[in-house]
């Protein structure tokens, strides 16, 4: 039994991380970290999860010996002193994105997890959203041919400045670069490594913002051409995905539903399928139709989206099972893209990703 224990119960420790580990086989949510008196409108962690032990201090955490993960679900700029706190008492650690503020601060949780033989994950649950799996799906299946254009956007429309909220404060590592971007830019490094030239525009488009609100990021490999993109003032939906290939093109629309389900209230169970999106969310597939010179179009099912195999594929890495699907190292790498992207921006020219630092040994 990996017993588990989750540093913050806000919208990241309650909606997508203690539903999860508590229905996974092999997982026990032991602990959580709560500061002060329960004043959210949600209920608690001991309401929610009767027997969990609530903890005021990560101190107190850290010296419970039976644990043996820590999940850390807190503010950006907390990410690197928590980490590497949990790794230093020997727990294996699962963090939100981004994995931590700056690809130099990734590189010393890397060092410090592999010299103790640790299990140190990103949580980068989009990787197991529905509409990425079906991609993942359709480019094995090669009916797109060699591809060359892949277009993923994750925009909200949010043109208010929230009030009360760490999201919203100024901090280069609290905008909208590093909230979504991490999201945007693991899936194109998963699926084609490392780019020649990463080209960024990143921008502050509300009025009175105090962060970077967009972003749009373009990524080169020989023959092929990433755009991301993200804005909080995008009234009106773009593709989630959109892919043209030599044979056809792929276009998907909609968010995967889990978020919003999770936020509705319903929970994962310890087995049976999770959550299937309905028939209209479903994306479709043009291809070329040699018989008539023209096109053909079809319907395309989509994957089901399931966050428990994160956790999953965590729980066999630290029994030795399985390797890890995201290693820290790939977090590092989604931060140094970002990092580019922030200085291409800063510089207007195209930046390379080098051999060197995406190895970074």
């Amino acid at each position: 039994m990996i017993r588990t224990g989750l540093i913050g119960f806000g919208l990241g420790g309650r909606v997508f991380h203690a539903p999860f580990i508590s229905v996974t086989p092999g997982m026990e949510l032991t602990a959580v970290l709560q500061r002060g008196p329960w004043k959210q409108p949600f209920p608690s962690a001991s309401e929610q999860y009767p027997g969990v032990r609530i903890v005021g201090s990560v101190e107190e955490l850290l010296a419970i010996e039976e644990i043996d993960l820590i999940v850390i679900s807190t503010p950006n700029e907390s990410h690197f002193s928590l980490c590497h706190a949990a790794l230093s008492a020997g727990k294996h650690v699962v963090i939100d994105k981004p994995i931590t503020t700056s690809s130099e601060e990734a590189r010393q949780l890397i060092d410090l997890a592999e010299s103790k033989n640790l299990i140190f994950a990103p949580f980068q649950n989009r990787r197991f959203d529905a509409d990425f799996r079906t991609v993942e799906r359709i480019l094995d299946s090669d009916r797109l041919g060699r591809l060359v254009t892949f277009r993923a956007h994750f925009d909200r429309f949010r043109p208010g400045i929230r009030a009360n909220t760490w999201k919203e404060s100024g901090a280069p590592v609290n905008g909208l670069l590093f909230d979504l971007g991490p999201h945007l830019a693991d899936q194109p490094l998963a699926l084609f490594g490392r780019p020649d030239f990463v080209t960024g525009s990143v921008r502050t488009d509300r009025d009175n913002s105090a962060i970077e609100d967009a972003f749009d990021i373009r990524l080169d490999y020989p023959r092929l051409t990433v755009h991301l993109s993200s804005s909080m003032i995008a009234a009106s939906a773009s593709p989630r995905f959109l892919l043209h290939g030599t044979g056809g093109s792929f276009v998907k629309y909609g968010l995967d539903p889990q978020e919003p389900a999770l936020l509705a209230g319903q929970r994962p169970t310890v087995d049976g399928e999770w959550l299937c999106e309905p028939e209209s969310a479903w994306g479709t597939l043009v291809l070329a139709d040699p018989a008539s010179g023209g096109t053909v179009s079809e319907t395309v099912p989509s994957e089901t989206g399931d966050y428990r195999l994160f956790f999953a594929n965590v729980r066999d890495a630290i029994t030795g099972k399985a390797p890890l699907t995201i290693p820290a190292i790939h977090g590092l790498r989604i931060t140094r893209t970002l990092e580019l992207a922030r200085q291409s921006s800063a510089e207007k020219r195209s930046i390379p990703f080098t051999e060197a630092e995406w190895n970074y040994r």
